[in-house]
């Protein structure tokens, strides 16, 4: 995948699915089977974030880092941002967003799922574990991923808390395609990118890059139960 694909920079790798969503064009057929296969087994799958540019996830960043959005703590509660230090907000956005350049869903490889009808009447998506957890109203959804989206080269690389990205119930991601992308992906590259834009807390972010790369980038969890 080119520098530029990995980075969220360029559309070139895409395909488009439905509406506004967009995904990796080699991972539309695998998806397409997978939704199939959950239809057979009573859910409407459906992509509510797929594909986010550089430019998207910059815009991101800067509004929570400048308290035009709410920091979330680990608990998914908003954080009083004017208590945080610098340094402590830095690593407060990091554990629920990713830096521009470095999402996951710059990729085209990974999106945030959920099923249309099961959510409640008037009730907003909100992406938070709730939903996803035992007596949330897509356990169910999320029970059934777990045990067969493995066969069509599907697995949630944030299954788990492992001390970077929160555990995300809701984020999978396709296995073939994301693991030689995290494998191409040049620290070099994201550093560059991020001196050459504006981003807030540049100089603070360039200091704590090869943490950021090692906690919040490659830190994922391995994968599990998937067909090659």
């Amino acid at each position: 995948m080119l520098d530029t694909q990995l980075t969220g920079q360029v559309s070139s790798h895409l395909t488009q699915l439905e509406n506004n969503i967009y995904i990796h064009h080699a991972v539309k057929s695998p998806f397409t089977a997978l939704q199939k296969s959950a239809q057979k087994a009573g859910f409407h799958l459906k992509i509510a974030s797929g594909f986010r540019s550089f430019e998207r996830q910059l815009s991101i960043w800067n509004n929570k880092f400048n308290n035009r959005i709410a920091i979330l703590d680990k608990n998914e509660r908003p954080i009083l941002n004017n208590t945080l230090s610098d340094i402590d907000k830095l690593f407060a956005i990091l554990h629920w967003s990713a830096l521009p350049g470095a999402s996951r869903h710059h990729w085209g490889t990974d999106f945030d799922i959920y099923d249309p009808n099961q959510l409640p009447a008037q009730q907003a998506l909100q992406l938070n574990t709730k939903e996803y957890d035992q007596d949330g109203y897509f356990y169910d959804l999320y029970a059934w991923l777990n045990e067969n989206m493995g066969e069509f080269g599907f697995y949630f690389p944030y299954r788990t808390y492992q001390g970077g990205v929160a555990r995300e119930p809701w984020h999978i991601s396709y296995f073939p395609i994301s693991e030689l992308a995290l494998i191409e992906f040049d620290l070099n590259i994201l550093s560059t990118l991020i001196i050459e834009n504006k981003i807030a807390a540049k100089s603070l972010i360039c200091q704590q890059l090869p943490i950021i790369y090692k906690q919040y980038i490659c830190n994922v969890n391995i994968r599990d139960g998937i067909v090659i």
